[in-house]
């Protein structure tokens, strides 16, 4: 998705929204999630969800009388709470997408004291569990239609 998905309004106001989901920290060194650099993710990362994140900014924008951007903290916090109590699919995509970005930052992984790569091909090891537990998985009949 590219930037002229979302209008310039749109974009400041998706950015403000981001900030506030997930504001900077100096306490653990790490940005928020309206960064430069994970904002830009965030917006190139749209993609599927565009009908989603549109319709929420739309929302929050009616919530807000007009740009969210433009409100002062105070009404802004308000406005941002009222659009999560209110909820729905539209807010929730436009939410995991911001998470989504956020958490896959290298500063934002370090942080946490992972290491900033791909999970492949290096992998990571996993303990073993208990793989008798897949056993009426495997005992179950076949669901799917075979192919020819």
């Amino acid at each position: 998705m590219s930037d002229q998905t979302l209008t310039e309004a749109e974009i400041a106001d998706l950015r403000c929204l981001a900030g506030m989901i997930i504001p900077p920290s100096a306490k653990y060194g790490v940005p928020g999630a309206d960064d430069d650099t994970i904002f830009a993710d965030i917006v190139t990362s749209i993609g599927r969800d565009a009908d989603h994140v549109r319709a929420a900014l739309a929302r929050l924008r009616t919530l807000a009388g007009g740009p969210f951007a433009a409100l002062d903290a105070t009404r802004r916090a308000e406005v941002a709470a009222k659009l999560r109590a209110d909820g729905g699919a539209a807010v929730g995509a436009l939410t995991r997408i911001v998470l989504l970005c956020y958490y896959r930052d290298d500063r934002v992984m370090v942080s946490l004291g992972l290491e900033a790569r791909p999970p492949f091909p290096k992998g990571h090891s996993l303990e073993q569990g208990d793989w008798s537990l897949l056993d009426p998985v495997r005992a179950r009949t076949p669901f799917w239609r075979p192919v020819s």
